[in-house]
């Protein structure tokens, strides 16, 4: 970065953001408030001579970046999640976190864990992917909620219906009784169903057009197109992380860690990052790990059926997290190398191993 003259933190909220504006030796310049908006930001930054500018990643910093940027300045966007300074303060105000903010950027910028945001091409894209999460979520809530209605009589509706069928096949099992009251939720299901079906095949004309290398992230059993696009949607380039592993981390598919003399208790994973991606990956181990994954073995449910067979408290929900997790690193790794997928490649090679002994 060039030279600049003052550090500006902002704390940025849906009205108005609460500018701090610090010289490198620690004054306090300036402390205003802007509005939360492209005119606002362009007015206040266009004036102001090159400095760096700091806020953290949320709803507007896409906007925000790009508009500050404009204007002249370097940017900061720091990750939230690693700010505990902040987010963990007793005296949290507004011009506290700005402050914060600028002196971080001032002094001590690697405290802040800057993150890359994505271009407005791959917002716009990831946008489809979080639309149908969204349906999907409405269209599990009125499902559940059907079959919750239908018990108090005595009646259920089947697990085995699909719930992509479910607008249409639950029918045959509602009582008589409340076919006119669950008729109008059986109706917006249907709805929703074919909203999300619209969705899906934007997502694989998305990723057939735009992003060919996820036909090649495909070709793992368990990964379709919604959980390829969003991958490398998410990802955005694999040379950001310098291990595979670190993959895994950073979805939060690790387990927290609290060591301390010598207690090291099994803590739960972290769950930081992307909460869709995650999502979308435990599916996949889900998969895996199912009736269907014996579709194709791999060394991947070998690995989680090992786990499972362990038993214990809990087995297959860690054995779940633990494939999800491996899932992260393969992707990541076929995405980088080009690499095919061998499903059975560590089994095939200590057979080899042991042949040649």
């Amino acid at each position: 970065m060039a030279t600049k003259r003052s550090s500006i933190g902002v704390d940025t909220s849906d009205k108005k953001s609460r500018v701090c504006m610090l010289s490198f030796e620690g004054e306090i310049l300036e402390e205003t408030e802007i509005p939360t908006s492209p005119s606002g930001y362009t007015r206040y930054f266009g004036r102001q001579e090159p400095a760096l500018v700091t806020f953290e990643v949320g709803s507007h910093s896409a906007w925000i970046e790009e508009v500050v940027h404009d204007c002249g300045h370097d940017v900061i966007v720091a990750n939230p999640r690693k700010l505990a300074l902040i987010s963990e303060s007793n005296h949290k105000t507004d011009r506290r976190d700005a402050l914060t903010l600028a002196k971080l950027a001032a002094f001590s910028p690697e405290l802040l864990s800057p993150v890359t945001q994505r271009s407005p091409d791959m917002r716009l894209d990831l946008t489809v992917e979080h639309a149908r999460n969204a349906l999907v979520d409405e269209r599990t809530a009125l499902v559940n909620t059907v079959r919750g209605l239908v018990k108090p009589t005595g009646a259920r509706i089947p697990k085995k219906i699909s719930t992509h069928a479910f607008h249409t096949k639950a029918m045959e099992h509602i009582p008589p009784k409340l076919v006119a009251v669950l008729t109008p939720l059986l109706t917006v299901i249907g709805e929703l169903t074919r909203q999300i079906d619209h969705y899906e095949r934007e997502i694989e004309k998305l990723g057939k057009e735009k992003y060919p290398v996820t036909a090649h992230l495909r070709e793992v059993a368990g990964i379709g197109p919604i959980t390829a696009l969003a991958f490398v949607l998410i990802i955005m380039d694999p040379r950001r992380f310098k291990k595979s592993r670190d993959v895994g981390a950073y979805l939060g598919l690790v387990p927290r860690t609290y060591q301390s003399g010598e207690s090291s208790p099994e803590l739960r994973i972290t769950k930081s990052g992307n909460t869709l991606l995650r999502r979308l990956l435990v599916g996949s181990a889900h998969y895996i790990l199912g009736p269907f994954g014996h579709r194709q073995d791999s060394d991947l449910r070998r690995y989680g059926l090992a786990l499972i067979a362990r038993g214990g408290k809990a087995a297959k929900k860690r054995a779940v997290v633990a494939v999800a997790r491996r899932l992260a690193v393969i992707l990541h790794r076929m995405w980088l190398t080009g690499e095919h997928y061998e499903p059975l490649r560590n089994a095939n090679r200590r057979e080899a191993k042991r042949a040649s002994a």
